[in-house]
């Protein structure tokens, strides 16, 4: 069987032999049977999960590179009413560790019906676009990677908590 050995990165290979079309999700993996969009079947057997990005491509254990394109997806759309309202959404966001791909003037992250009545109710703008995923990789450079640390409204002796969601329908950043 042929092995997807390892991940090239874009501008790093020429000549790919196929494409194979993934969703954000089946982009980040490190073991799965595959079968590019020509056909051409293989088992991705990476050390780790890694993201693999748009343009990306699989080394294969015969030489050949199959490069990968992100599948378009159903998404939401995500826009304050000002930069500071748009921060307050993503802190919201990113408290339910959310994958999000961040933009200077919108967030995108997956199609989530509770997730959107949230939002809509601290009164982000939202709009539903079919769109390739790309979401910060985080941190630790593994958005998947396990943390241990408590969500609670009591902050340790001297620590303050984000009072980002008090008020919000009518949040003016501070000049």
């Amino acid at each position: 069987m042929i092995v997807g050995t390892s991940i090239v990165s874009r501008g790093a290979w020429q000549d790919a032999a196929d494409t194979i079309t993934l969703d954000e999700q089946a982009r980040h993996r490190r073991r799965m049977a595959m079968v590019s969009d020509g056909g051409i079947a293989f088992l991705l057997d990476l050390a780790e999960a890694v993201l693999i990005r748009d343009g990306d491509a699989i080394l294969l254990s015969d030489g050949r590179h199959v490069e990968v394109k992100a599948r378009p997806e159903s998404l939401l759309e995500v826009r304050g009413r000002n930069g500071g309202h748009l921060v307050a959404l993503a802190w919201q966001i990113g408290n339910r560790h959310l994958p999000a791909e961040l933009h200077e003037d919108r967030i995108v992250i997956r199609k989530d019906r509770v997730i959107a009545e949230m939002l809509e109710g601290l009164g982000a703008r939202l709009t539903v676009v079919e769109a390739s995923f790309d979401p910060e990789g985080g941190a630790y450079g593994d958005r998947h990677m396990p943390h241990h640390h408590h969500h609670t409204d009591h902050p340790e002796a001297g620590q303050t908590l984000p009072r980002l969601n008090r008020g919000l329908t009518g949040y003016e950043p501070k000049a």
